[in-house]
């Protein structure tokens, strides 16, 4: 006869064991998706010959020890978790007024407007996380220098695929107005703008300051205005190049974000 002790060791073990077993298949799926989205794709239309790449890039919460982008970030999340199903932080953001994210760079400040307007759950999950600390000694992982003219940054891995543990929706697709026969509108140099997995509504915590203008979909969430030595300082670390003499890849010209703030203007 099992004693009731027994018998809640035997639960206990159970209920681990399924666990263990959603936490597995989650790392399957994430690393499926990771795969599929995490190649820059050149897209060739046959109606005007236009070529674009994507910025597509996982801001999921894989967790591993691979590193694309060169060392992992000295300072992860420090209270948000990588591996957990985090909900979307609860919106308190004036939405009717103008925010700035100020980042604290090691090749220069950045300061980026962002209008709660027209962004309002973007511009609150980027206060969320920074009031976190979550950037906070973070790499700008990627810069591309062919087709597409990003810094991309945001993952606390630094390696592409780290995430807040959450997602936001889309917003404001229409501002960079209809797209064209080629399917892509002009993204301005200056532009600041959420990286997602290629799918709609997977924004995390992972965007992209355009240093040039760039042809892309109109899928990228514009949220934000690099200001004029914030935009010089990017530029600086694009005139630097990719790492190996690549066009896509880790900037040579290493970017840290030490310290990243959002105020109400």
């Amino acid at each position: 006869m099992v004693s009731s002790d027994q018998r809640r060791r035997q639960l206990a073990r159970e209920k681990y064991v399924r666990q263990q077993q959603r936490r597995e298949e989650k790392r399957r799926k994430d690393k499926r998706r990771n795969t599929v989205v995490a190649a820059v794709l050149a897209v060739v239309l046959a109606s005007g010959g236009a070529v674009y790449a994507s910025v597509a890039l996982s801001d999921g919460s894989k967790k591993g020890s691979d590193n694309t982008a060169g060392d992992t970030p000295t300072t992860p999340a420090p209270s948000l978790s990588q591996e957990s199903d985090n909900p979307e932080p609860k919106l308190t953001v004036d939405r009717k007024a103008t925010y700035e994210m100020a980042l604290k760079t090691n090749t220069g400040d950045i300061a980026i407007t962002m209008d709660a307007s027209k962004t309002p759950r973007t511009v609150n999950s980027f206060k969320h996380l920074a009031d976190k600390k979550y950037f906070d000694g973070s790499k700008c992982h990627r810069l591309t220098t062919q087709n597409i003219y990003v810094l991309q940054c945001g993952d606390p891995q630094g390696t592409g695929t780290g995430g807040p543990g959450y997602t936001i929706p889309d917003e404001n697709l229409d501002a960079l107005g209809k797209a064209g026969s080629d399917g892509a509108v002009t993204f301005p140099a200056g532009t600041v703008a959420m990286a997602n997995t290629g799918q709609p509504g997977t924004g995390g915590s992972q965007f992209f300051l355009v240093y040039k203008d760039t042809k892309l979909p109109p899928t990228y969430t514009p949220f934000g205005k690099i200001d004029a030595a914030g935009l010089k300082a990017v530029q600086e670390v694009a005139a630097a190049g990719v790492e190996g003499g690549a066009g896509d890849g880790a900037p040579k010209k290493a970017v840290t974000i030490e310290k990243a703030t959002v105020t109400k203007k």
